[in-house]
């Protein structure tokens, strides 16, 4: 019974730093999505912007 607890208690921390170390690179990931479509988003809203401007002239 002492042995499974002892390695029950040195695989589970291993175990969360793992865990925390995907959430952490999903994150990131996640984020480097987010900028890119805001990168689109703007370019696509000067677009608009741009044709619009050039209607009214």
């Amino acid at each position: 019974m002492d042995t499974s607890a002892s390695v029950l208690g040195m695989i589970l921390p291993i175990l969360i730093i793992v865990f925390y170390f995907l959430i952490a690179v999903l994150g990131i990931y996640c984020l480097i999505l987010f900028i890119k479509l805001a990168h689109r988003g703007i370019k696509a809203l000067d677009i608009y912007i741009a044709e619009k401007n050039r209607r009214n002239l």
